[in-house]
């Protein structure tokens, strides 16, 4: 639960801007969601190998620039 104490000399708008901050670094809405309804365990472990594999090809994704660039041609030399 995100608490926060109003400033004497603070606006309510600074204080909602800062509950909000908390709450969102907490996470409060990101586990409402996931607790909003019912997920059988078979579609969660489905839905956690898909997450993972989302995962792993942004990964590889990245390091494959680094490793690949070299072996191929630089692009818009078409050798003519």
């Amino acid at each position: 639960m995100a608490f926060i104490t109003v400033n004497n000399n603070e606006s309510i708008e600074s204080a909602l801007r800062r509950f909000k901050r908390k709450v969102i670094s907490e996470e409060i809405i990101k586990d409402l969601k996931k607790h909003a309804h019912f997920i059988p365990p078979a579609q969660k472990a489905k839905l956690k190998s898909v997450n993972a594999r989302k995962r792993n090809r942004r990964r590889f994704r990245q390091q494959r620039p680094m490793n690949a660039g070299a072996s191929r041609p630089p692009m818009g030399s078409s050798g003519r």
